[in-house]
């Protein structure tokens, strides 16, 4: 048995919790860019695409499951050709870090959706963050390519 077995095993995706934004987001937007500095975005990104390995997913189906259940927000689907897919993620933290004014990233899911479109497609993938800040969404775009 492997790490990310012992992890998978030891979280239960299926008890519904409610998450406090507070806390999330002073973790995410305030602890860890403080911790990390001006690497953030390239450490959230690696650290996306970590925990992408930890718990390796079989479809697009089941990353959108995924986003919603870490409390990611709601993922779907714009877009999609032979080489690129583009994501749009909706959630209420994205609201709250727009109005904060605040440097925010999307590097973590940015990194996540890098590494499963790679696991996926058996490709190198690399996601593109770009947040529209008038309309409280952030769009992914994920490009591969086989090697």
């Amino acid at each position: 048995m492997n790490d990310s077995t012992v992890v998978v095993e030891t979280i239960n995706t299926d008890e519904p919790r409610t998450i406090s934004i507070f806390g999330y987001e002073v973790i995410r937007e305030i602890l860890l860019p403080e911790i990390l500095g001006k690497d953030t975005p390239e450490i959230l990104y690696w650290a996306g695409k970590r925990l992408a390995r930890k718990f390796p997913l079989t479809d697009i189906a089941q990353i959108i499951d995924f986003f919603a259940q870490a409390s990611w927000g709601q993922l779907e689907i714009k877009k999609e050709n032979k080489t690129e897919i583009q994501f749009e993620l909706i959630s209420p933290l994205i609201v709250s870090r727009v109005k904060s004014k605040a440097e925010h990233f999307f590097q973590l899911e940015a990194g996540f959706l890098a590494q499963q479109i790679e696991q996926q497609k058996e490709a190198h993938a690399e996601t593109f963050e770009h947040p529209v800040k008038k309309a409280n969404i952030v769009l992914f775009t994920v490009k591969w390519e086989k090697n």
